[in-house]
């Protein structure tokens, strides 16, 4: 009994590395504001993760097999939030002569919980990389650790990265375009979370 550590870690890399939700909230951010500006709201990103873990490796699971109409109804709750957030995102620009306050450790929060992304993939890590049998209590801890080291290193690269986009086009009018792109991606990556039937 257990969780194949090794396999799901591999697994949660190659999710967490790649674009979703979350990452273009983070890649945009970043273009912002800047990494350092970022930071809390990276952590509140790392951290969210973890207030959907918890709840489904305690039997989440076992509602959502009794009342499969609450979590269709939160699917596409979530899912319309996330594009509203895209929308923002279209609409930002980077260089402006007031910089408002960057978003925080709590609007960083509630992106994971709110990302339809996130969800299938912690379901996967529960369904396909935990052995049956396994207590609860490891199983959880185990993928809740798993993701958040995993989210610490790769996070901060989507961050970094908007930065050093932002430092190319801030000002000129591939700026516009850019963020447009961002937006468009985020929107792309929920519908194909929605009606593509994978984790990706």
């Amino acid at each position: 009994m257990g969780v194949a550590i090794t396999s799901f870690a591999i697994f949660a890399a190659s999710q967490v590395g790649t674009p979703g939700p979350a990452n273009m909230a983070l890649l945009a951010t970043g273009a912002r504001y800047g990494l350092r500006r970022a930071l809390p709201f990276v952590a509140g990103v790392a951290l969210g993760k973890q207030l959907v873990i918890w709840p489904v490796g305690f039997g989440l699971m076992q509602l959502a097999d009794a009342a499969p109409w609450v979590f269709e109804g939160l699917k596409y709750i979530s899912a319309a939030y996330i594009i509203w957030l895209a929308w923002r995102v279209a609409n930002m620009r980077l260089a402006t002569d007031s910089q408002p306050q960057a978003p925080g450790f709590l609007a960083g929060l509630i992106v994971h919980p709110l990302n339809p992304k996130a969800w299938a993939m912690i379901t996967a890590g529960f369904t396909a990389f935990t052995e049956p049998g396994t207590p609860s209590f490891e199983a959880t801890l185990t993928i809740a650790g798993v993701f958040l080291v995993v989210q610490l290193l790769l996070h901060p690269i989507w961050t970094y990265s908007g930065q050093q986009i932002a430092r190319t086009v801030a000002g000129t009018p591939r700026e516009r375009y850019l963020m447009w792109t961002l937006a468009a991606l985020t929107v792309a990556t929920v519908l194909f979370v929605l009606f593509g039937g994978a984790v990706a």
